[in-house]
């Protein structure tokens, strides 16, 4: 008999701690609004969403992206997502700053981040700006070096201050390499018109422009193709993502704004407890901006130019330059040192 009640009590132990074992905490529930640029934009909505797929596999979170096609989009979007109760809602550039200021109130116990838009007095609600202009600065003196025609352009999509710090940089760092060359500037007024940027792009090539960086989103991916039908020596230089690979050998370099580390960190801050409300900037020193490794086209720069890259981006580390990020503030700006 004591062998059986012995026996019973280790079955009923057992049970109740496999019971008790197979009782999870409910996954974190984590979304994403893209702006209307929507995903497959091979630079900004798709940086983004690695940071997704990345929360998903390694932290195991639930997720769902949503693509807004409108600017109407934004305020429905976030809305819809904080009613299915998500934890954590990432909305993905400054377009949706207005929408989330009226949305996250209204849902006080979700959380919201976005990306680009400058929010700091809602409690529930975390911003992540880069330093744009820091690696535009590069990708600047870059062009300025490689330019053969003492022309280079710039294309921007929609006239907003985050663009204007890619170009304010870009403008900075050009005028750090050579302060005589020539820089074309256009904006598409889109950030998905890949046909318009095509077109602003062969203009822009058909004045003397050898290398273009373009801002532009979506409209990069037209901006790419012309540069690549033109052929040598002419360039471009990419943004958001590493756009390299898009065309080898013709994307001289991409400044790349790390979308997918910003929303894996804040994601991980989030389950660990240090969510963080106002605002956080991300430049060259943390991380969060820099230029792609160019492993296509080290051999087509050479060692003497990428060192030169290299210094301009220790001083910008140690503080010695302070980019300007304003086209207001570029009139003051002086070049840090003579090439």
């Amino acid at each position: 008999m004591k062998i059986k009640l012995i026996i019973l009590i280790f079955l009923a132990v057992f049970f109740f701690l496999s019971g008790c074992g197979s009782r999870q905490a409910p996954k974190l529930k984590v979304a994403m609004v893209t702006d209307a640029g929507g995903l497959n934009d091979y630079s900004f909505n798709d940086s983004a969403h690695r940071g997704m797929i990345r929360i998903m596999e390694e932290l195991g979170c639930d997720i769902k992206v949503v693509e807004s096609k409108k600017e109407e989009d934004y305020g429905k979007n976030l809305a819809s997502l904080a009613e299915e109760k998500y934890d954590l809602i990432f909305a993905i550039g400054s377009l949706l700053t207005e929408s989330v200021k009226k949305v996250a109130p209204v849902y006080p116990k979700v959380h919201f981040a976005i990306i680009d838009g400058n929010i700091s007095d809602i409690h529930n609600v975390t911003c992540v700006l880069f330093r744009e202009e820091e690696g535009a600065f590069l990708a600047g003196v870059l062009a300025g070096l490689m330019t053969r025609t003492k022309k280079v352009g710039f294309i921007g999509g929609m006239k907003i201050p985050v663009v204007e710090k890619f170009e304010t940089g870009y403008r900075a760092g050009v005028i750090t390499a050579n302060p005589e060359i020539q820089i074309l500037t256009d904006y598409t007024d889109s950030f998905s018109d890949v046909e318009k940027g095509r077109q602003i792009a062969l203009s822009q090539l058909e004045r003397g422009a050898d290398i273009i960086f373009h801002a532009s989103g979506g409209c990069g991916e037209g901006v790419i193709e012309a540069v690549t039908g033109k052929g040598f020596p002419n360039y471009v230089i990419g943004v958001d993502s590493d756009q390299d690979s898009i065309s080898p050998n013709h994307v001289l370099t991409s400044v790349i704004k790390s979308l997918d580390t910003a929303v894996f960190d804040t994601t991980k801050d989030f389950m660990d407890g240090r969510f963080k409300y106002g605002c956080m900037f991300l430049g060259i020193k943390e991380g969060g901006i820099s230029l792609s490794p160019m492993k296509y086209t080290k051999d087509i720069i050479g060692p003497d130019i990428l060192k030169k890259i290299d210094v301009m981006k220790d001083l910008i580390i140690k503080g010695e330059i302070s980019v300007p990020s304003t086209l207001k503030d570029l009139e003051n700006f002086k070049p840090p040192v003579k090439f």
